[in-house]
């Protein structure tokens, strides 16, 4: 059995829920404002704790209120906190979200997430069918230094690059595996893509990716589903239909349940069958992190 290490972001998620969302300059009346753990590195690392895998999460909190909260969420959740450092000077990370209908706009400031380091990073010691596991949401030397530890320790390297940010070849060759949506697959190949649009379309500009050949890349499509284009052929995981309550931290689901299904052994067309009842699951219930499934539901789900 390996183990799961997710370097990445940690964050106090402020949600205001509204019947609609607001258009640029106007205001509209909320419902609620609730306060749930999130940071797509937090939210990966506890979705791969709750199904089964050990899990270590590296990354960094404030000396604040928020970042106290969150430590002993993460921690009762039984995720390895032992390289999360509290900075003292900087913020916890928090995000600001509104929701709607099902749908979700959000503002991340970084806070202590901006000082993740090499050196943070590379602490951890990883071995042969361990998995690495990061996102945008910290610096990026820091993850191509993760990254290039786990490749010399035999590890497979899993990238969410969310949010949507320019990177280089470099790092993208670093990268085992990529799990990303519509959007994030448009934005780093500068092809205007819908979630409507043909699958061949998606299949293309998953084929465009500067990664090299023998990558494996994962499209997430919501009620679509996945596309995956393993050994360069592609593989459609159909959508299931669910109400959806909240999109929020769906896709940290995903990534952090393939983790830990390649932990376990599985293959990697049974992790994204898994991964993909595991997310549906996440999207019927409110807030990121908070709304992770546990193994026995997925379990549930898929014998059902």
């Amino acid at each position: 059995m390996g183990r799961v290490f997710v370097a990445g972001s940690i964050n106090m998620d402020v949600v205001a829920t509204a019947d609609r969302h607001p258009r640029i300059g106007e205001t509209v009346a909320g419902t609620a404002l609730l306060y749930f753990p999130g940071g797509k590195g937090a939210n990966q690392a506890i979705s791969a704790t709750r199904l089964g895998a050990t899990t270590t999460l590296i990354g960094r909190l404030g000396k604040d209120a928020f970042g106290d909260q969150l430590k002993a969420f993460l921690g009762a959740q039984g995720v390895d906190l032992s390289f999360v450092q509290a900075t003292a000077g900087a913020a916890t990370g928090t995000a600001v979200i509104t929701s709607a209908n099902a749908d979700n706009t959000i503002v991340v400031i970084a806070g202590a997430n901006a000082l993740v380091s090499a050196a943070d990073v590379t602490s951890p010691v990883l071995a042969k069918g361990d998995i690495a596991v990061s996102q945008f949401e910290i610096p990026m030397p820091a993850i191509a230094a993760f990254f290039k530890r786990a490749r010399a320790a035999g590890a497979t390297t899993i990238l969410n690059p969310a949010p949507a940010t320019e990177c280089g070849t470099a790092l993208l060759e670093l990268v085992d595996i990529l799990i990303l949506n519509e959007t994030e697959l448009g934005f780093l190949t500068k092809t205007e893509l819908r979630d409507t649009d043909d699958l061949v379309r998606f299949v293309e500009a998953a084929r465009s990716l500067p990664i090299g050949r023998g990558k494996i890349v994962c499209v997430t499509l919501g009620k679509r589903g996945v596309l995956a284009l393993i050994d360069d052929e592609p593989r459609i995981v159909a959508g299931r239909a669910v109400k959806a309550v909240d999109t929020t931290g769906a896709g940290d689901c995903f990534v952090g349940a393939v983790a830990a299904q390649l932990a376990g052994g599985n293959s990697i067309s049974d992790a994204l069958e898994y991964a993909n009842a595991a997310a549906s699951i996440c999207v019927q219930r409110m807030g990121a992190a908070p709304s992770m499934p546990t193994a026995a539901e997925v379990k549930a789900l898929i014998s059902r």
